[in-house]
Protein backbone atom coordinates (compact mmCIF):
# COMPACT_ATOMS: atom_id res chain seq x y z
CA UNK A 1 0.00 0.00 0.00
CA UNK A 2 1.19 3.71 -0.64
CA UNK A 3 0.42 6.23 1.51
CA UNK A 4 0.88 10.32 1.82
CA UNK A 5 0.14 11.85 5.36
CA UNK A 6 -0.19 15.72 5.63
CA UNK A 7 1.83 16.37 1.84
CA UNK A 8 1.81 19.65 1.82
CA UNK A 9 4.09 21.42 -1.46
CA UNK A 10 3.98 25.18 -2.47
CA UNK A 11 5.57 27.22 -5.46
CA UNK A 12 5.81 30.54 -5.60
CA UNK A 13 2.40 32.04 -4.93
CA UNK A 14 1.10 28.87 -5.25
CA UNK A 15 0.21 26.14 -2.59
CA UNK A 16 -0.09 22.81 -4.45
CA UNK A 17 -0.62 20.75 -1.77
CA UNK A 18 -2.78 21.33 1.14
CA UNK A 19 -1.97 18.94 4.38
CA UNK A 20 -3.31 15.93 1.74
CA UNK A 21 -3.67 12.02 3.42
CA UNK A 22 -4.55 9.85 0.64
CA UNK A 23 -3.91 5.82 0.66
CA UNK A 24 -3.57 3.74 -1.78
CA UNK A 25 -4.55 0.05 -2.02
CA UNK A 26 -2.47 -3.06 -3.40
CA UNK A 27 -3.40 -4.64 -5.86
CA UNK A 28 -6.61 -2.01 -6.93
CA UNK A 29 -6.83 0.60 -9.19
CA UNK A 30 -6.88 3.54 -7.57
CA UNK A 31 -8.72 6.96 -9.59
CA UNK A 32 -7.30 10.25 -8.67
CA UNK A 33 -9.64 13.02 -9.64
CA UNK A 34 -9.35 16.79 -9.85
CA UNK A 35 -9.64 19.97 -11.79
CA UNK A 36 -6.08 20.78 -13.50
CA UNK A 37 -4.52 22.81 -10.88
CA UNK A 38 -5.49 20.67 -8.43
CA UNK A 39 -2.53 18.68 -7.63
CA UNK A 40 -2.28 15.61 -9.04
CA UNK A 41 0.61 16.08 -11.48
CA UNK A 42 2.40 17.62 -8.60
CA UNK A 43 1.26 14.84 -6.06
CA UNK A 44 2.76 12.24 -9.14
CA UNK A 45 5.69 14.54 -9.43
CA UNK A 46 6.66 13.98 -5.70
CA UNK A 47 6.05 10.46 -5.38
CA UNK A 48 8.47 9.91 -8.37
CA UNK A 49 10.94 11.42 -7.11
CA UNK A 50 10.73 14.44 -9.49
CA UNK A 51 9.65 17.59 -6.62
CA UNK A 52 11.17 17.67 -3.20
CA UNK A 53 10.75 20.14 -0.92
CA UNK A 54 7.71 19.27 0.31
CA UNK A 55 6.48 18.30 3.91
CA UNK A 56 4.68 15.55 5.20
CA UNK A 57 5.65 12.01 4.87
CA UNK A 58 5.25 9.22 2.23
CA UNK A 59 4.88 5.44 3.40
CA UNK A 60 5.44 2.84 1.32
CA UNK A 61 4.24 -0.70 2.96
CA UNK A 62 4.16 0.97 6.51
CA UNK A 63 7.69 2.44 5.99
CA UNK A 64 8.59 6.57 5.60
CA UNK A 65 10.36 7.07 2.38
CA UNK A 66 12.12 9.83 0.84
CA UNK A 67 13.34 10.16 -2.78
CA UNK A 68 16.30 12.81 -3.79
CA UNK A 69 15.56 11.89 -7.38
CA UNK A 70 13.53 9.74 -9.81
CA UNK A 71 16.17 7.11 -9.73
CA UNK A 72 15.53 6.71 -5.98
CA UNK A 73 11.54 6.93 -6.47
CA UNK A 74 12.62 3.92 -9.21
CA UNK A 75 14.46 2.05 -6.64
CA UNK A 76 11.89 1.57 -4.32
CA UNK A 77 9.57 0.87 -7.20
CA UNK A 78 7.56 3.00 -8.31
CA UNK A 79 6.94 3.95 -11.71
CA UNK A 80 5.39 6.53 -13.88
CA UNK A 81 3.39 7.56 -17.21
CA UNK A 82 3.45 10.86 -17.74
CA UNK A 83 0.50 12.82 -19.65
CA UNK A 84 3.29 15.15 -21.16
CA UNK A 85 5.37 12.38 -22.46
CA UNK A 86 9.11 11.93 -20.87
CA UNK A 87 10.59 10.83 -24.10
CA UNK A 88 13.70 11.76 -26.01
CA UNK A 89 13.16 12.18 -29.54
CA UNK A 90 16.28 11.80 -30.79
CA UNK A 91 16.73 8.76 -29.21
CA UNK A 92 15.51 4.96 -30.61
CA UNK A 93 12.41 3.23 -29.23
CA UNK A 94 15.43 0.90 -27.64
CA UNK A 95 17.16 3.45 -26.18
CA UNK A 96 14.63 5.15 -23.70
CA UNK A 97 13.62 1.97 -22.92
CA UNK A 98 16.60 1.07 -21.66
CA UNK A 99 18.12 4.40 -20.73
CA UNK A 100 20.17 4.67 -17.32
CA UNK A 101 19.37 0.37 -17.30
CA UNK A 102 21.54 -0.85 -20.43
CA UNK A 103 22.32 -4.65 -20.35
CA UNK A 104 25.57 -5.82 -21.00
CA UNK A 105 27.08 -8.96 -22.14
CA UNK A 106 29.72 -11.17 -19.97
CA UNK A 107 32.84 -8.77 -21.82
CA UNK A 108 30.65 -5.68 -19.93
CA UNK A 109 30.10 -4.56 -23.70
CA UNK A 110 26.47 -3.30 -24.61
CA UNK A 111 24.30 -6.46 -25.43
CA UNK A 112 22.21 -4.68 -28.25
CA UNK A 113 20.76 -8.08 -29.64
CA UNK A 114 19.30 -9.05 -25.84
CA UNK A 115 17.81 -5.43 -25.76
CA UNK A 116 16.63 -5.53 -28.96
CA UNK A 117 14.92 -8.95 -27.98
CA UNK A 118 13.08 -7.09 -24.80
CA UNK A 119 11.90 -4.27 -26.81
CA UNK A 120 10.33 -6.46 -29.69
CA UNK A 121 8.27 -8.35 -27.18
CA UNK A 122 7.82 -5.09 -25.25
CA UNK A 123 6.34 -3.22 -28.35
CA UNK A 124 4.19 -6.27 -29.24
CA UNK A 125 2.70 -6.13 -25.77
CA UNK A 126 1.41 -3.12 -26.36
CA UNK A 127 0.27 -2.76 -29.83
CA UNK A 128 3.66 -1.04 -31.34
CA UNK A 129 4.10 -1.64 -34.80
CA UNK A 130 7.96 -0.09 -35.36
CA UNK A 131 11.10 -1.10 -34.99
CA UNK A 132 13.20 -0.72 -31.89
CA UNK A 133 15.65 1.27 -33.81
CA UNK A 134 12.46 3.63 -34.91
CA UNK A 135 13.68 7.19 -33.31
CA UNK A 136 10.97 8.39 -30.76
CA UNK A 137 10.58 11.57 -32.57
CA UNK A 138 9.48 9.86 -35.91
CA UNK A 139 6.10 8.35 -33.63
CA UNK A 140 2.92 9.96 -33.59
CA UNK A 141 1.63 11.08 -30.19
CA UNK A 142 -0.08 7.89 -29.30
CA UNK A 143 2.64 5.70 -30.51
CA UNK A 144 4.92 7.68 -27.71
CA UNK A 145 1.90 7.18 -25.29
CA UNK A 146 2.26 3.12 -25.87
CA UNK A 147 6.62 3.46 -25.55
CA UNK A 148 6.03 5.68 -21.95
CA UNK A 149 3.59 2.31 -21.23
CA UNK A 150 6.28 -0.19 -22.52
CA UNK A 151 8.95 1.79 -20.19
CA UNK A 152 6.32 0.98 -16.75
CA UNK A 153 5.66 -2.73 -18.43
CA UNK A 154 9.87 -2.85 -18.50
CA UNK A 155 10.18 -1.90 -15.00
CA UNK A 156 8.60 -4.39 -12.71
CA UNK A 157 7.68 -1.33 -10.32
CA UNK A 158 5.33 -2.38 -7.60
CA UNK A 159 3.86 1.08 -8.12
CA UNK A 160 2.65 2.12 -11.13
CA UNK A 161 1.53 5.80 -11.61
CA UNK A 162 -0.80 6.74 -14.49
CA UNK A 163 -1.28 10.32 -15.81
CA UNK A 164 -3.56 10.31 -18.20
CA UNK A 165 -2.27 7.38 -20.09
CA UNK A 166 -5.21 7.08 -22.37
CA UNK A 167 -5.21 10.69 -23.56
CA UNK A 168 -3.79 10.00 -27.19
CA UNK A 169 -4.80 6.31 -27.46
CA UNK A 170 -8.03 4.94 -29.91
CA UNK A 171 -10.01 2.57 -28.13
CA UNK A 172 -8.63 -0.74 -29.19
CA UNK A 173 -5.75 0.82 -27.34
CA UNK A 174 -7.32 1.76 -24.66
CA UNK A 175 -8.55 -2.02 -24.33
CA UNK A 176 -5.13 -3.87 -24.75
CA UNK A 177 -3.61 -1.18 -21.73
CA UNK A 178 -6.33 -1.94 -19.42
CA UNK A 179 -6.20 -5.32 -19.90
CA UNK A 180 -2.42 -5.06 -19.36
CA UNK A 181 -3.64 -3.09 -16.00
CA UNK A 182 -5.96 -6.19 -14.94
CA UNK A 183 -3.10 -8.15 -15.07
CA UNK A 184 -1.01 -5.78 -12.70
CA UNK A 185 -3.75 -5.92 -10.55
CA UNK A 186 -3.63 -9.99 -10.22
CA UNK A 187 0.33 -9.71 -9.44
CA UNK A 188 -0.92 -7.16 -6.29
CA UNK A 189 0.73 -4.13 -7.93
CA UNK A 190 -0.55 -0.45 -6.61
CA UNK A 191 -2.31 1.97 -8.94
CA UNK A 192 -2.91 5.00 -9.47
CA UNK A 193 -4.78 6.43 -12.39
CA UNK A 194 -5.58 9.90 -13.78
CA UNK A 195 -8.14 10.34 -16.25
CA UNK A 196 -10.95 13.06 -16.57
CA UNK A 197 -13.15 10.13 -19.00
CA UNK A 198 -15.60 9.47 -16.30
CA UNK A 199 -16.83 6.51 -18.19
CA UNK A 200 -13.32 5.08 -18.24
CA UNK A 201 -12.69 5.45 -14.67
CA UNK A 202 -15.80 3.79 -13.58
CA UNK A 203 -14.72 0.93 -16.11
CA UNK A 204 -11.75 0.42 -14.55
CA UNK A 205 -11.47 1.90 -10.89
CA UNK A 206 -12.31 0.14 -7.42
CA UNK A 207 -11.57 3.13 -5.54
CA UNK A 208 -11.28 7.48 -6.14
CA UNK A 209 -9.63 9.80 -4.36
CA UNK A 210 -10.67 13.55 -5.44
CA UNK A 211 -8.42 16.51 -4.55
CA UNK A 212 -9.06 20.22 -4.90
CA UNK A 213 -7.78 23.04 -5.03
CA UNK A 214 -5.10 21.03 -3.50
CA UNK A 215 -7.00 19.48 -0.49
CA UNK A 216 -8.23 16.06 -0.34
CA UNK A 217 -12.29 16.70 -0.45
CA UNK A 218 -13.68 12.92 -0.65
CA UNK A 219 -12.66 8.85 -0.96
CA UNK A 220 -14.47 6.09 -1.32
CA UNK A 221 -15.14 3.35 -3.73
CA UNK A 222 -16.30 3.75 -6.99
CA UNK A 223 -19.63 1.45 -6.66
CA UNK A 224 -20.92 3.80 -3.69
CA UNK A 225 -20.85 6.49 -6.29
CA UNK A 226 -22.15 7.87 -9.47
CA UNK A 227 -20.46 10.89 -11.70
CA UNK A 228 -22.33 13.72 -10.71
CA UNK A 229 -21.27 13.60 -7.37
CA UNK A 230 -17.24 12.87 -8.40
CA UNK A 231 -17.73 16.41 -10.80
CA UNK A 232 -19.48 17.84 -7.80
CA UNK A 233 -16.87 16.82 -5.59
CA UNK A 234 -14.07 17.82 -7.89
CA UNK A 235 -15.53 21.89 -8.82
CA UNK A 236 -17.45 22.55 -5.96
CA UNK A 237 -21.16 22.46 -8.07
CA UNK A 238 -22.74 20.61 -10.57
CA UNK A 239 -21.23 20.81 -14.11
CA UNK A 240 -23.61 20.41 -17.17
CA UNK A 241 -21.94 20.41 -20.44
CA UNK A 242 -24.84 21.59 -22.70
CA UNK A 243 -25.30 20.42 -26.64
CA UNK A 244 -26.38 22.92 -29.08
CA UNK A 245 -29.53 23.80 -29.25
CA UNK A 246 -30.31 25.67 -31.84
CA UNK A 247 -29.70 24.13 -35.52
CA UNK A 248 -27.30 25.97 -37.57
CA UNK A 249 -28.39 28.74 -40.29
CA UNK A 250 -25.63 28.60 -43.16
CA UNK A 251 -23.92 31.73 -43.66
CA UNK A 252 -21.73 33.05 -46.04
CA UNK A 253 -19.12 30.06 -47.46
CA UNK A 254 -15.50 30.63 -45.09
CA UNK A 255 -13.33 27.76 -46.46
CA UNK A 256 -14.12 25.19 -49.70
CA UNK A 257 -11.35 22.32 -50.40
CA UNK A 258 -10.97 20.24 -53.69
CA UNK A 259 -9.12 17.81 -54.53
CA UNK A 260 -6.75 17.40 -51.43
CA UNK A 261 -4.48 15.01 -51.54
CA UNK A 262 -1.44 13.93 -49.56
CA UNK A 263 1.63 12.19 -50.23
CA UNK A 264 3.85 11.03 -52.89
CA UNK A 265 2.77 10.05 -56.01
CA UNK A 266 5.04 6.52 -56.12
CA UNK A 267 3.27 5.13 -52.78
CA UNK A 268 -0.52 5.19 -51.30
CA UNK A 269 -1.24 8.70 -50.49
CA UNK A 270 -2.11 9.52 -46.71
CA UNK A 271 -4.62 11.62 -47.81
CA UNK A 272 -7.26 11.36 -51.13
CA UNK A 273 -9.30 13.36 -53.13
CA UNK A 274 -10.66 15.57 -49.66
CA UNK A 275 -13.71 17.83 -50.58
CA UNK A 276 -15.92 19.73 -48.34
CA UNK A 277 -17.01 23.28 -47.76
CA UNK A 278 -17.29 25.27 -44.41
CA UNK A 279 -19.25 27.86 -43.50
CA UNK A 280 -18.81 31.25 -41.59
CA UNK A 281 -20.54 30.90 -37.53
CA UNK A 282 -20.38 26.62 -38.05
CA UNK A 283 -18.63 24.15 -35.99
CA UNK A 284 -17.02 21.66 -38.40
CA UNK A 285 -16.50 18.07 -36.64
CA UNK A 286 -13.59 15.64 -38.10
CA UNK A 287 -14.20 12.31 -36.27
CA UNK A 288 -12.18 8.63 -37.27
CA UNK A 289 -9.90 6.15 -36.22
CA UNK A 290 -6.31 6.80 -35.46
CA UNK A 291 -4.50 6.98 -38.82
CA UNK A 292 -7.99 8.07 -40.49
CA UNK A 293 -6.07 11.51 -41.90
CA UNK A 294 -8.01 13.82 -39.33
CA UNK A 295 -4.13 15.68 -37.80
CA UNK A 296 -2.89 15.37 -41.48
CA UNK A 297 -6.21 17.38 -43.12
CA UNK A 298 -5.76 19.91 -40.39
CA UNK A 299 -2.02 20.17 -40.75
CA UNK A 300 -2.22 20.28 -44.66
CA UNK A 301 -4.97 23.33 -44.29
CA UNK A 302 -2.67 24.95 -42.25
CA UNK A 303 0.58 24.25 -45.00
CA UNK A 304 2.94 22.00 -42.86
CA UNK A 305 3.07 19.54 -45.77
CA UNK A 306 3.41 21.98 -48.65
CA UNK A 307 5.83 19.66 -50.64
CA UNK A 308 3.61 16.86 -49.96
CA UNK A 309 0.41 17.99 -50.83
CA UNK A 310 -1.88 19.51 -53.99
CA UNK A 311 -5.08 21.06 -53.24
CA UNK A 312 -7.45 23.91 -55.04
CA UNK A 313 -8.42 26.21 -51.91
CA UNK A 314 -10.77 29.25 -51.64
CA UNK A 315 -10.86 31.07 -48.26
CA UNK A 316 -14.29 33.77 -48.41
CA UNK A 317 -14.77 32.66 -52.01
CA UNK A 318 -11.14 33.81 -53.34
CA UNK A 319 -8.76 31.13 -54.74
CA UNK A 320 -5.39 31.04 -52.67
CA UNK A 321 -2.58 29.17 -52.35
CA UNK A 322 -0.93 27.99 -48.96
CA UNK A 323 2.81 26.75 -49.29
CA UNK A 324 3.64 27.88 -45.32
CA UNK A 325 2.07 28.23 -42.12
CA UNK A 326 2.93 31.81 -42.47
CA UNK A 327 0.56 31.93 -46.06
CA UNK A 328 -2.37 30.27 -43.66
CA UNK A 329 -1.82 32.99 -41.05
CA UNK A 330 -2.24 35.74 -43.53
CA UNK A 331 -5.25 34.21 -44.23
CA UNK A 332 -6.78 34.48 -41.29
CA UNK A 333 -6.20 30.82 -40.00
CA UNK A 334 -5.14 29.53 -37.08
CA UNK A 335 -4.39 25.93 -35.79
CA UNK A 336 -4.17 24.51 -32.64
CA UNK A 337 -2.26 21.59 -32.27
CA UNK A 338 -3.05 18.28 -30.44
CA UNK A 339 0.33 17.98 -28.70
CA UNK A 340 0.58 21.73 -26.49
CA UNK A 341 3.84 20.54 -25.17
CA UNK A 342 5.90 19.89 -28.50
CA UNK A 343 4.02 22.23 -30.71
CA UNK A 344 1.83 24.86 -29.08
CA UNK A 345 3.54 26.07 -26.18
CA UNK A 346 7.24 27.82 -25.75
CA UNK A 347 7.22 25.83 -22.12
CA UNK A 348 10.61 27.68 -20.69
CA UNK A 349 9.08 31.05 -21.68
CA UNK A 350 6.18 33.37 -19.72
CA UNK A 351 2.67 33.86 -21.00
CA UNK A 352 2.85 37.06 -22.05
CA UNK A 353 5.70 36.01 -24.37
CA UNK A 354 3.54 33.17 -25.60
CA UNK A 355 0.53 34.77 -25.87
CA UNK A 356 1.69 37.43 -27.78
CA UNK A 357 3.71 35.60 -30.33
CA UNK A 358 1.82 34.89 -33.33
CA UNK A 359 0.43 38.23 -33.52
CA UNK A 360 4.24 39.62 -33.29
CA UNK A 361 5.82 41.52 -36.44
CA UNK A 362 9.14 43.25 -37.45
CA UNK A 363 7.84 46.64 -35.87
CA UNK A 364 6.07 45.35 -32.89
CA UNK A 365 9.46 43.71 -30.91
CA UNK A 366 9.75 46.71 -28.55
CA UNK A 367 6.27 47.34 -28.30
CA UNK A 368 6.08 45.21 -24.72
CA UNK A 369 3.30 47.31 -23.12
CA UNK A 370 1.35 46.35 -26.28
CA UNK A 371 2.10 42.86 -25.91
CA UNK A 372 1.42 42.61 -21.95
CA UNK A 373 -1.89 44.48 -22.66
CA UNK A 374 -3.07 41.67 -25.16
CA UNK A 375 -1.81 39.68 -22.98
CA UNK A 376 -3.87 40.03 -19.92
CA UNK A 377 -6.53 40.48 -21.64
CA UNK A 378 -6.50 37.05 -22.86
CA UNK A 379 -5.71 35.88 -19.22
CA UNK A 380 -8.75 37.42 -18.12
CA UNK A 381 -10.92 36.43 -20.99
CA UNK A 382 -9.83 33.13 -20.64
CA UNK A 383 -9.75 33.07 -17.07
CA UNK A 384 -6.03 30.87 -16.69
CA UNK A 385 -5.37 30.14 -13.33
CA UNK A 386 -1.71 31.58 -12.85
CA UNK A 387 -0.29 34.34 -10.53
CA UNK A 388 0.39 37.01 -13.26
CA UNK A 389 1.50 36.82 -17.19
CA UNK A 390 5.17 36.33 -16.17
CA UNK A 391 4.62 32.79 -14.89
CA UNK A 392 6.39 30.36 -17.14
CA UNK A 393 4.00 28.15 -18.97
CA UNK A 394 5.70 25.14 -18.13
CA UNK A 395 4.13 25.59 -14.48
CA UNK A 396 0.99 25.93 -15.80
CA UNK A 397 -1.61 23.02 -15.31
CA UNK A 398 -2.81 21.31 -18.44
CA UNK A 399 -5.90 22.77 -19.21
CA UNK A 400 -4.99 26.26 -18.65
CA UNK A 401 -1.32 25.57 -21.02
CA UNK A 402 -4.17 24.84 -23.45
CA UNK A 403 -6.22 28.38 -22.99
CA UNK A 404 -2.73 30.20 -23.38
CA UNK A 405 -2.66 27.84 -26.80
CA UNK A 406 -6.10 29.36 -27.66
CA UNK A 407 -5.65 32.91 -26.28
CA UNK A 408 -2.33 33.13 -28.63
CA UNK A 409 -3.97 32.13 -31.61
CA UNK A 410 -7.54 34.55 -30.53
CA UNK A 411 -5.10 37.39 -30.53
CA UNK A 412 -4.79 36.84 -34.36
CA UNK A 413 -8.19 37.42 -34.76
CA UNK A 414 -8.71 33.95 -37.33
CA UNK A 415 -11.64 33.39 -39.13
CA UNK A 416 -11.06 29.91 -39.35
CA UNK A 417 -10.06 28.45 -36.37
CA UNK A 418 -8.65 24.51 -36.61
CA UNK A 419 -8.51 22.53 -33.54
CA UNK A 420 -7.15 19.20 -32.99
CA UNK A 421 -8.22 17.33 -30.07
CA UNK A 422 -8.74 20.93 -27.82
CA UNK A 423 -9.49 19.29 -25.05
CA UNK A 424 -7.19 16.66 -24.76
CA UNK A 425 -6.10 15.68 -20.83
CA UNK A 426 -7.82 18.51 -19.26
CA UNK A 427 -10.46 18.31 -16.84
CA UNK A 428 -14.12 18.83 -16.79
CA UNK A 429 -14.56 22.15 -15.97
CA UNK A 430 -11.78 23.64 -17.99
CA UNK A 431 -13.55 21.35 -21.25
CA UNK A 432 -16.89 23.04 -20.23
CA UNK A 433 -15.08 26.48 -20.70
CA UNK A 434 -13.61 25.63 -23.77
CA UNK A 435 -16.72 24.48 -25.57
CA UNK A 436 -18.71 27.42 -23.91
CA UNK A 437 -15.57 29.64 -25.69
CA UNK A 438 -16.01 27.67 -28.84
CA UNK A 439 -19.45 28.39 -29.31
CA UNK A 440 -19.08 31.92 -28.47
CA UNK A 441 -16.35 32.47 -31.22
CA UNK A 442 -18.40 30.70 -33.76
CA UNK A 443 -21.39 32.38 -32.59
CA UNK A 444 -19.48 35.42 -33.78
CA UNK A 445 -18.65 34.23 -37.08
CA UNK A 446 -15.74 32.18 -37.00
CA UNK A 447 -15.45 29.19 -38.76
CA UNK A 448 -14.31 26.34 -36.61
CA UNK A 449 -12.93 22.57 -37.77
CA UNK A 450 -12.07 20.71 -35.03
CA UNK A 451 -10.92 17.03 -34.66
CA UNK A 452 -12.18 15.15 -31.81
CA UNK A 453 -12.01 11.73 -30.59
CA UNK A 454 -14.43 11.82 -27.92
CA UNK A 455 -17.57 10.87 -29.37
CA UNK A 456 -19.71 12.58 -26.91
CA UNK A 457 -18.07 15.79 -27.10
CA UNK A 458 -18.07 16.16 -31.13
CA UNK A 459 -21.38 15.21 -31.04
CA UNK A 460 -22.94 17.85 -29.02
CA UNK A 461 -20.62 20.70 -30.34
CA UNK A 462 -20.44 19.93 -34.14
CA UNK A 463 -23.11 21.66 -36.95
CA UNK A 464 -21.73 18.50 -38.56
CA UNK A 465 -19.27 15.88 -38.70
CA UNK A 466 -16.90 14.50 -42.02
CA UNK A 467 -16.18 10.75 -40.94
CA UNK A 468 -12.96 9.82 -42.58
CA UNK A 469 -11.43 6.25 -42.85
CA UNK A 470 -8.42 6.01 -44.41
CA UNK A 471 -7.41 8.84 -45.52
CA UNK A 472 -10.97 9.68 -47.04
CA UNK A 473 -13.86 11.35 -46.03
CA UNK A 474 -16.22 8.56 -45.56
CA UNK A 475 -19.45 10.42 -45.00
CA UNK A 476 -21.08 13.52 -43.45
CA UNK A 477 -23.63 13.30 -40.42
CA UNK A 478 -26.08 15.52 -39.68
CA UNK A 479 -29.29 16.18 -37.43
CA UNK A 480 -30.49 13.20 -36.43
CA UNK A 481 -28.37 11.09 -38.25
CA UNK A 482 -25.26 12.54 -35.96
CA UNK A 483 -25.01 10.08 -33.03
CA UNK A 484 -22.53 7.75 -31.78
CA UNK A 485 -24.29 4.76 -33.23
CA UNK A 486 -23.53 6.13 -36.77
CA UNK A 487 -20.09 7.86 -35.84
CA UNK A 488 -18.54 4.39 -35.19
CA UNK A 489 -20.04 2.81 -38.01
CA UNK A 490 -19.01 5.00 -40.67
CA UNK A 491 -15.56 5.02 -39.32
CA UNK A 492 -14.96 1.48 -39.97
CA UNK A 493 -12.80 0.37 -43.14
CA UNK A 494 -14.77 -1.17 -45.54
CA UNK A 495 -12.97 -4.38 -46.05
Amino acid sequence: MLAVHNLTMEFPGVKALDAVNLSFQAGKVNALLGENGAGKSTLLKILSGVNQGYQGEIRLLDQVITFADTKASQAAGIAIIHQELNLFPNLSICENLFLGKELTNSWGLLDRAAMDRICVELLAEVGVNASPATLVGELKLSEQQLVEIAKALHSQASVILMDEPTSALSDQEIDRLHALIRRWQAEGKTIVYISHKMEELFRISEYFHVLRDGKSIAAGEMKDTNEEALIAFMVGRNVIIEPKAESFAREALAIEVKALTLGASDAKPRLHNIQFKAHQGEILGLYGLMGAGRTELLETLFGMHASEASMDIQIHGKPCSIQCPADAIGHQIAFVTEDRKKDGLVMDQDLAFNISLPSLHLGDWLQADKDNELAEKYRQDLRIKSASIEQLCGKLSGGNQQKVILAKWLATKPTILLLDEPTRGIDIQAKDEIYQLMKQIAAEGTCILFASSEIPEIVALADRVLVMCQGQIQAELTGSHLNASNLLKEALPIL
